[in-house]
Formats: structure tokens, C-alpha cells, sequence
């Protein structure tokens, strides 16, 4: 379990200090995959570092695994983060050691035996598919690869919870994609609990658990990916959100609006947007509507995705019918788990 409490981080700053963090308070369950995600510069590093104590708080409290880290001595802090591996984006690997060296070095620090060294390295070098690369340098070897270093390096004590510092966004996305599987492969076999920091919202989507989206220093957003995903509630997210599934809807779907709407005296016309998930996303719902409310329904827009094996959509509909009717439609829809958000064609 990790816990922030009441989290405020100050630089000093000309002229003024700079507010990088602004009482986050955040629980994450052991054994889970936590995403949190922001624009550059919304604090995000600043965040995973207080994890750690790597950038101790102006004020607040961070537990992790029980423990308070900020009332701990520097002597039992430096034993507490043996508990908390961290990967980095540009792998911080040393160019004058080889990997197999390279992951070593965490447990020469802390003077391990060199036949435990040997057999603990050997299995990290297996895990992350590296085992013959052992006696390359990082100079000779790929971005995607040097991650897998890291990963290794990072678990090499045994370490409870893992930091990922935008962990993949040096990454090409098919590299992005291995790297990910692999950090989920080691949360499932090791019950390890993950934080990742970043700035891509398909990364949330492929791997975590839950997501903060974190804005200018403070959590504005949070939840299970696929709730997030579905009823995002803040403008920011909804942006982030746009990157891989488009919530704003095209001009040439708007123009289309607009004609529906000069064909609309009566107006008795609603532009619907609904978003579905799960079983939902593959049940007749618009067809059971039509049938059922007698409404005549043009789609005007929409996808279906998949997040972590869970069917994921969005449509734009536009809906025409009796004003009682539409309503009853709307209820039906959202008592079926469809999250609708509706407006008259007249304030589109």
C-alpha cells in the first residue's frame, strides 16, 4: 500500500517559489497498477519522486508498506527504499559496465555475496530476455533493451513497489508495447506494486489498473481506467482521452449536425453521445430503443475499442421522436449502464 497525505511540494524559484505539487492525497492498493498521467509539467516527476523520498515534501506524509518514510533517519530511509525499485525514460545505465554489471550493481551496494549475485542476476537476465545479451555493453545494445536493463537492475532487491518515470516514452510503440506486457507479466508472477508515471494516455490503456490525471500540481481526476475512460469529467482528461479516442466530434460530423438541424422545426431532433463498456458494448441496445420508443436513429459517429480485454465504445447518434419518447429512450439507456450525455440540435 502506498498513501500520500495532504502532499505539497515547493521549489525555490525567482521570483517566486514554484507550487509543484498542491495537497495530493492518493491510496494505492498493494499488488495494483497505478497510472498516473498529466501534460508536461502538471508535476508528474515531482510526484513519483516523493514516492521515494527522492524529493521530500514540503509538507504531507508518505507511507509506503506501512512505514512513514518522512519521519524515518536518513539511516532507515536508506534501508526503506530497498523496498522501492525505480525505472527511468533515458535508463540511467552505466556505459563502463556491462548489463550483466549493470544489474549487479544494486546488490554490490548493499554487499551481497557474489555467488548470490551470480544466481540473482542470471534469473533477472532471464526474466527480461536478456540472458544472452549479459556481456554486451549498453552502448551495443537497443532502447527497448536498456529498458529491459532497468527493469532488471530496479527488482534486483527484491523490491516491493516499482517506479516507472515515464518509463516507455523513449520508446517506439511496438517497443512500448513488449515493455508494457512485460511490467504487467511481473505485477501478476511477483505481486508487484507498479506506479507509472506518464504522459500517454494508451499507456493507462494498455496496463494500469486505476489512473490520477494530475494538473498543475494537484489530482483534479480519478478512478478505474474504464470508468475514467467512459464518463471522463474534467476538460483535461477529456483531452488526454481525445489522443486515442476521440471525444470531439469531426467538423464534417458537425456540419451534417447542422443540416439535421435546419430539418428540425419542430425540434424534436437530440444529438446523443453515448459511451458503453463490457457486455453493454455488445448488446442491440439501439435497435431494443428503436423498437421499444418508436425513435428513428441516424449514427452519425463512433468506435469501439478494446481496453485490457474489455470492450470499450462511443457513438454519436442523432435522434428523432416525441419529446416524451426521447426521454424515456434516455432513461432506458442509462439504466442499462450507457452513459448519455444529450443537447438539442439547436446548441451544437
Amino acid at each position: 500500500m502506498i498513501e500520500l497525505d495532504n502532499i505539497h511540494l515547493t521549489y525555490p524559484g525567482h521570483p517566486a517559489p514554484v507550487h509543484a505539487l498542491r495537497g495530493i492525497d492518493l491510496r494505492v492498493p498493494a499488488g495494483e497498477i497505478f497510472g498516473v498521467i498529466g501534460r508536461s509539467g502538471a508535476g508528474k516527476s515531482s510526484l513519483i519522486r516523493v514516492i521515494n523520498l527522492l524529493n521530500r515534501p514540503t509538507q504531507g506524509k508518505v507511507r509506503v508498506n506501512g512505514a512513514d518514510l518522512t519521519a524515518l533517519s536518513q539511516t532507515e530511509l536508506r534501508s526503506a527504499r530497498h523496498q522501492v525499485g525505480m525505472i527511468f525514460q533515458h535508463f540511467n545505465l552505466l556505459s563502463s559496465r556491462t548489463v550483466f554489471e549493470n544489474v549487479a550493481l544494486p546488490l554490490e551496494l548493499v554487499h551481497e555475496r557474489p555467488d548470490v549475485i551470480q544466481r540473482r542476476v542470471d534469473e533477472l537476465l532471464d526474466l527480461v530476455g536478456l540472458y544472452e545479451l549479459r556481456d554486451r555493453y549498453p552502448a551495443q545494445i537497443s532502447g527497448g533493451q536498456k529498458q529491459r536493463v532497468g527493469i532488471a537492475r530496479a527488482l534486483a532487491n527484491n523490491p516491493k513497489v516499482l517506479l516507472c518515470d515515464e518509463a516507455t516514452s523513449a520508446l517506439d510503440p511496438e517497443t512500448t508495447r513488449s515493455i508494457l506486457a512485460l511490467l504487467r507479466q511481473i505485477n501478476r508472477d511477483f505481486g508487484l506494486t507498479i506506479v507509472l508515471i506518464t504522459h500517454q494516455m494508451q499507456v493507462i490503456k494498455q496496463v494500469a489498473d486505476r489512473v490520477a490525471v494530475i494538473d498543475a500540481g494537484a489530482i483534479v481526476e480519478q478512478g478505474a481506467v474504464m470508468e475514467v475512460f467512459t464518463n471522463p469529467q474534467q476538460t483535461i482528461t477529456r483531452s488526454l482521452i481525445d489522443e486515442i479516442l476521440p471525444q470531439e466530434l469531426p467538423e464534417s460530423v458537425i456540419a451534417r449536425i447542422r443540416q439535421l438541424m435546419s430539418s428540425e422545426p419542430s425540434n424534436q431532433g437530440q444529438l446523443l453521445r453515448l459511451a458503453f463498456s463490457g457486455e453493454d458494448a455488445t448488446k442491440p441496445l439501439l435497435s431494443d430503443v428503436i423498437r421499444r420508443f418508436g425513435l428513428d436513429i441516424n449514427i452519425l459517429h463512433g468506435q469501439v475499442d478494446d481496453i485490457q480485454g474489455q470492450l470499450f465504445g462511443s457513438l454519436a447518434v442523432h435522434a428523432r421522436g416525441a419529446s416524451d419518447q426521447l426521454n424515456a429512450a434516455i432513461a432506458h439507456l442509462r439504466e442499462a449502464g450507457v452513459v448519455v450525455h444529450n443537447k438539442e440540435l439547436s446548441h451544437v
